[in-house]
């Protein structure tokens, strides 16, 4: 049996806040309505969770493991974590517990219309604009508001009606038999799209959704010090919800390009410097190119190669806090390979020294 804290990626003093957080990362990377989702690991996550967020039932856990007090599991014989039955051998996905925490992160809810889903977009950042934070602007083909219902769904003054479908809860239960059992699931009502309630006259320009296609173009901030491979979720800018229900987010993905100059280790920028076999036996100062252009930098005599040398606050801006890292740079004295009749009488002379 899998470990929930292991699936959640998170240990076994994880805060409340922290579970949550990790849950939400996990359910929005498993989701099956998105590219690369995944149905299996989102109900594993699910599951996961469940457990582990109430206090009782993780106590329980962290005593008896995943078979529960007596190996019958937390919600009773042949239910498991949760309370998942739906009848004998079955397994409720859609209703209660797991419909209400799932409509809380990816919109919708009990009774209500869909939520917008997610957006992924990535973008490409050089190595000095995640130093100094950039705005970027994106162009988004995107599901937005209908204008003309007002994301309503019905035309302008329509009169409505309680769905007969629904009863006007917004909401259907089916159940389907499976090689697993029977499984229960409610869904929202595709007659009044989880409304309720009918119009007795559908817009003419979103069919009802509340939603129409568009491209729109929208400006978004990317801080100072963000890490290569990092991603920003930006509430609501994802696509527009079903009947005016909450639009998704959009979740933007960066990439910082490589500088051939700069290297980054966590908030430290790392180069190197060449000198001269003089320079590092005399001691000089030399310019050191930076983020922020040239400094100059003492080499004290006597320097070897591979010796490293600080220059403070030169570094990378610690994200979403204040100060910055450092400038590492490495030293690294050239021995010339050609030698003039002149230098070489002199390093000669220079080796009679003692």
């Amino acid at each position: 049996m899998a470990d929930y804290y292991e699936i959640l990626g998170v240990d076994k003093s994880v805060s409340d806040a922290d579970l949550k957080k990790a849950f939400r990362k996990m359910a929005h990377k498993y989701h099956p309505d998105k590219k690369g989702g995944d149905e299996a690991k989102f109900k594993e996550v699910n599951e996961a969770y469940q457990v582990l967020s109430d206090s009782s039932k993780r106590a329980q856990y962290d005593q008896f493991g995943s078979a529960g007090p007596g190996g019958q599991g937390f919600g009773g014989a042949g239910q498991g974590f949760g309370g998942f039955g739906g009848g004998a051998g079955g397994f409720d996905f859609g209703g209660g517990q797991a419909e209400d925490m799932f409509s809380q992160f990816f919109g919708g809810g009990g009774g209500g219309a869909r939520g917008g889903r997610d957006m992924q977009v990535h973008i490409d950042i050089t190595f000095a604009e995640m130093i100094t934070g950039v705005e970027k602007k994106i162009t988004l083909n995107k599901s937005v508001q209908c204008e003309k219902c007002a994301g309503s769904g019905g035309d302008p003054g329509a009169s409505q009606s309680t769905c007969g479908s629904c009863s006007g809860t917004g909401r259907v239960r089916k159940v389907m038999q499976t090689i697993l059992g029977n499984i229960a699931q409610e869904a929202i009502c595709d007659e009044c799209r989880g409304k309720g309630k009918i119009y007795e006259k559908r817009c003419d320009t979103c069919a009802g959704d509340g939603t129409e296609n568009k491209s729109v173009e929208g400006a978004f901030d990317i801080p100072a010090g963000i890490q290569s491979g990092q991603t920003i979720a930006f509430g609501g800018k994802g696509m527009a919800g079903e009947s005016g229900a909450p639009a998704g987010d959009l979740l933007v993905n960066v990439s910082v390009l490589p500088d051939e100059r700069f290297e980054r280790e966590g908030n430290n920028i790392l180069s190197t410097r060449e000198i001269s076999y003089t320079q590092a036996v005399l001691g000089d100062k030399v310019s050191i190119e930076t983020v922020e252009g040239s400094v100059k930098m003492k080499i004290p005599a006597g320097t070897q190669s591979g010796e490293i040398f600080r220059i403070k606050s030169k570094g990378v801006p610690r994200l979403q806090s204040v100060g910055r890292g450092d400038h590492m740079v490495t030293v690294q004295v050239v021995v010339p390979t050609k030698l003039s009749k002149e230098e070489k009488k002199l390093i000669e002379k220079l080796a009679e020294v003692k």
